[in-house]
C-alpha cells in the first residue's frame, strides 16, 4: 500500500501499525532480525500508534514506566511487554524456529 504523498512516512506508519494486522506483521519482521533493541524500537514505535498515554492507561502501567522501558536506554520486562501487546490488541505467541 502506498502512503499519500502528502503525508509524512511518520503519520503513515502511526496510522498503519494501528491496525493490529500490521502491527503484528511488523514486529514478527523486526524479531527476525534477531535484535533486542530494534524490537525495543518497534514496540515503542506501536506504542506510539496507539497513543503512549492511552497504552500505558490500558497496560496499568505507569506513564513515565512505560515511557522509561521502551526509551533507547530501556530494558522492558517480559511483564511488561505482555501487558504493552496486550493494551495495543497483540499477543506473545512462539512458534516453532524451523517450520
Amino acid at each position: 500500500m502506498n502512503a499519500p504523498r502528502d503525508k509524512s512516512y511518520d503519520d503513515y506508519m502511526g496510522q498503519s501499525l494501528k491496525d493490529p494486522a500490521e502491527a503484528a506483521a511488523y514486529i514478527e519482521a523486526v524479531m527476525e532480525l534477531d535484535d533486542p533493541a530494534a524490537l525495543l524500537v518497534a514496540l515503542r514505535h506501536v506504542a506510539k500508534a496507539h497513543g503512549m498515554a492511552e497504552v500505558a492507561r490500558r497496560a496499568d502501567v505507569g506513564d513515565k514506566m512505560l515511557f522509561k522501558a521502551l526509551s533507547a536506554d530501556g530494558n522492558p520486562t517480559l511483564t511488561t511487554v505482555h501487558k504493552v501487546l496486550h493494551a495495543v490488541g497483540l499477543r506473545l505467541s512462539v512458534v516453532p524456529e524451523h517450520a
